[in-house]
């Protein structure tokens, strides 16, 4: 399992991603700027250069091989073809399942993105489980010999 997930938030400043193949956290805000900074302000701004960063470890952790992709969310970023879509792209042309958090305001978004080749779980554990199972190479390889695929009936 390669990816990340945020860590953190915008109102102190604490928005980091914690890569969930090596467990490292990533400071992802950009620092506040005295002179830029108004009286009263909050939230942080998201360094750009920062979750390429980030983005190029998840992609290196790839490239030496995963079962299974978690990216954090597909936001207006990977939308508009920025931000971490191309690690989205990369496994979905590997076929390496991806999970990732959708709003339900941008799941439109993320679904034609995908190609109409996604499942909407519920939020919990128990239904990522049961994805999983069904998606799992390693489920797929205690597949009796004998047993015949649904591609191998329609062939």
């Amino acid at each position: 399992m390669v990816g990340m997930v945020q860590s953190g938030q915008c109102a102190d400043s604490s928005l980091s991603a914690v890569l969930v193949h090596s467990g490292e956290t990533l400071l992802l805000a950009q620092p506040p700027s005295p002179s830029t900074t108004s009286p009263g302000a909050s939230g942080c701004k998201l360094d750009l250069s920062r979750l390429q960063d980030a983005g190029v470890r998840v992609a290196d952790a790839l490239a030496a091989g995963a079962d299974l992709v978690i990216i954090n969310r597909f936001g207006k970023r990977e939308r508009d073809g920025k931000g971490l879509g191309y690690l989205i792209e990369r496994a979905l042309d590997a076929d390496i399942p991806v999970v990732i958090a959708e709003s339900h305001q941008s799941f439109a978004d993320w679904v034609k993105f995908a190609g109409g080749m996604s499942v909407k779980l519920a939020c919990d554990r128990h239904a990522l489980d049961a994805w999983w199972r069904t998606v799992s190479l390693r489920t797929a390889a205690r597949i009796a010999p004998d047993h015949t695929t649904v591609c191998e009936v329609f062939k």
